[in-house]
Order: C-alpha cells, then sequence, then structure tokens
C-alpha cells in the first residue's frame, strides 16, 4: 500500500472527484465541484516528493523532474483508478489526482441522450465529443465504446494520455494504447491504427494539427473516429478544428470535414440544486445534407438554426438543455445563467428566479 492510498481514501469517503496536492499547502478534495482543505498540516517538500515519487515509479519520476509534467494513471487495489497529474509550479511541485470510477456507466445511467447510441452503429466518419476540462467527456465517450462492446462485434482501438477506463473484451475487440508508454504521441498511434484493422478509433485528444489532419483522413478512408475537443458548442467545435491549418489550407478541411463529420455531442456538467451532485447536459448536432453544405461554405453561424430545427432526428440545443433541467427544478437560475451560451435567454429569470 502507497503512502498516498490513505489521502485516496479521504476522497473517495467524501465522494470527491479530484485531489489536489501542492508544497507549502494543505492536501485539499473537489467535492460536487466545491474545493476544501482535509488537513490544517502543508505538505513539506520532502513529504510531497516522497507521496509522487512512489506511485510513478523511478523511470516516470525521472522523466517528471526532467519535463516538468507527468501524465498517468495509478490503480489503488481493484476498487478505484485515477488520472494523475504531476506539475512543477512556483512553489514547487503539485499534482492532481482525479478519480476514475472502476465500474463503466451506461448511456441510460448517465442520462445523456440516446441519439448518441446511434452513433456507435456508423461505418464511417468523425464523431466529437466535446466540452470544457471535467465536463465528463472521457465518461461519456466510454459508454459509448461499452454500448459498441456489448451490441456489436468491432476491433475498436483507443490512444489515451493516459487510459482511463479500462474496457474488457466483450462482442467487440479492444486495444487500449497508452501515450506516451505505448505509442509516442496521438498522431502516431493514429497512423499506426490504420494498419491494425481497426474499425473504430478512440483519439483521447485532437489538439494539434497533424493528429486533426489524421484523423479526418481516418475518417474519409472508412474508419469511425471518435475524437475530443475543448469546445462547448458544435459551432465552436467545427470552427476550431478549421482554424487550427494554415489559411490556404482552409477550403480543402471544410471540404474533408464536410463529407465526413457525423456528428458532435457537446456537453457540460451542472451543479444540481434539487440534490448533492452534478448532472450533463448536452448539445447534439447530426450531421445532415443541410450541416455539410454549411460546414462546406463556411457559415457556421448558420448551425444554430440547423439544430433547432432538427429535434426529429434527435439535435438539441445546448441552451434548450439548460432551460429543460432549469424548469424541472433540477439547477438554480444562477447555475443555468452561469453555464448558458447566450445569456440574455437566463438574465431575466436570474434577476426574478420566481
Amino acid at each position: 500500500m502507497a503512502q498516498i492510498d490513505s489521502l485516496f481514501g479521504v476522497l473517495i469517503e467524501h465522494g470527491g472527484s479530484d485531489l489536489h496536492l501542492n508544497q507549502s499547502q494543505p492536501p485539499k478534495v473537489r467535492v460536487h465541484g466545491e474545493i476544501s482543505a482535509i488537513r490544517e498540516q502543508a505538505l513539506s517538500v520532502e513529504e510531497l516528493g516522497a507521496l509522487l515519487s512512489e506511485i510513478a515509479g523511478e523511470h516516470r519520476w525521472k522523466r517528471f523532474e526532467e519535463t516538468g509534467d507527468l501524465d498517468f494513471a495509478y490503480e489503488m487495489g481493484e476498487n478505484a483508478r485515477f488520472r494523475c497529474n504531476f506539475l512543477k509550479q512556483a512553489n514547487g511541485y503539485g499534482a492532481v489526482f482525479r478519480i476514475i470510477p472502476t465500474e463503466i456507466k451506461t448511456i441510460e445511467d448517465l442520462g445523456v441522450p440516446a441519439v448518441i447510441k446511434t452513433f456507435g452503429h456508423l461505418r464511417g466518419g468523425l464523431v466529437l465529443v466535446t466540452g470544457p476540462t471535467g465536463s465528463g467527456k472521457s465518461t461519456t465517450l466510454a459508454a459509448l465504446i461499452d454500448y459498441i462492446n456489448v451490441n456489436l462485434s468491432r476491433h475498436i482501438v483507443t490512444i489515451e494520455e493516459p487510459i482511463e477506463f479500462v474496457h474488457p473484451n466483450k462482442g467487440s475487440i479492444i486495444t487500449q494504447r497508452e501515450v506516451p508508454e505505448d505509442t509516442p504521441s496521438f498522431s502516431r498511434g493514429l497512423k499506426a491504427a490504420m494498419r491494425e484493422d481497426a474499425d473504430i478509433v478512440l483519439v483521447g485528444e485532437m489538439r494539434d494539427l497533424e493528429t486533426i489532419s489524421l484523423a479526418l483522413t481516418a475518417a474519409e478512408t472508412g474508419l469511425l473516429v471518435f475524437g475530443t475537443l475543448h469546445t462547448n458548442n458544435a459551432r465552436k467545435t467545427v470552427d476550431r478544428l478549421i482554424d487550427v491549418f494554415p489559411a490556404d489550407q482552409q477550403q480543402q478541411v471544410r471540404t474533408m470535414l464536410a463529407s465526413s463529420l457525423r456528428g458532435v455531442v457537446a456537453q457540460l456538467l451542472m451543479k444540481r440544486s434539487d440534490k448533492p451532485g452534478r448532472l450533463a447536459v448536452n448539445e447534439i448536432l447530426v450531421a445532415t445534407p443541410a450541416v455539410s453544405a454549411i460546414i462546406r461554405e463556411g457559415a457556421t453561424q448558420k448551425l444554430q438554426d440547423v439544430i433547432v430545427g432538427g429535434k426529429g432526428e434527435g439535435m438539441q440545443l445546448m441552451d434548450d438543455a439548460i432551460m429543460k433541467v432549469l424548469k424541472e427544478g433540477k439547477v438554480s437560475a444562477q447555475e443555468a445563467y452561469m453555464k448558458a451560451i447566450d445569456k440574455t435567454r437566463f438574465a431575466a429569470m436570474v434577476e426574478s428566479p420566481n
């Protein structure tokens, strides 16, 4: 048992999501979005160094000391997994640990729209799950991969940094590769997946030009590619993908994206007001001929109207999803206003919530 396990035990006991360790500060946990200290005594450089180096192991610790950043996953027995991020900061060492549930929740458990399942049945194309850090993108993608694993027979390759949810083979074959332990980068892993008889590739983060370019090519050649981005609605997602490329390539990229994009699932987590905890709200874009035409001509401001008019296909605007949970009394007017994209829709409710 590692020394840090006692702190993880406190995190689990409080039902928290993250453990924060910073030199010269007491350990802190995030519970339902709020951060609080779990003891008065600050962490010394010796104590924090011992806690971190023990679970990193010699090889990883050396890499961290050289680069100042480290990402990996740590298992505490069979019942808990953590995504670990080590960093060097102005006051010395720091680390953040996100708890990864060992049980993969279903799409129904998460309460996300059932239309997401249809993306699992596609035979090619690009599906993006987007949202800010900590919005549950990985959890939603894990539920979708598990749905495919249970109901279909596919070869699924995941490229993650680090591997979060561990998928046992059910109806499908699942190959999980970790950056940089099993493959040097997302782009190298994606390139290799094209030679590995994969049907589906999950790219943990599409954050650079090479990875995005390869993902578009793979989607065009018949692979079903799931990727994540840090954008909070469908329009910003399309714009971000295109803006990564130099200006002289953007028209060609629009054409590629118009033909390969199959859907965008944007996700936010909202603090509940009816009971402790948080709930997911989603914007859903399903690619239709109208969506493809809009992307091709670069008129992404028209996507909002398509989503509003596409309810029959399962489309949903983020602000409509927020309004729905507000009217159901699950979130406060203030929380709805803070998370909304068009804040004017919610401003009057904050001023006079009754």
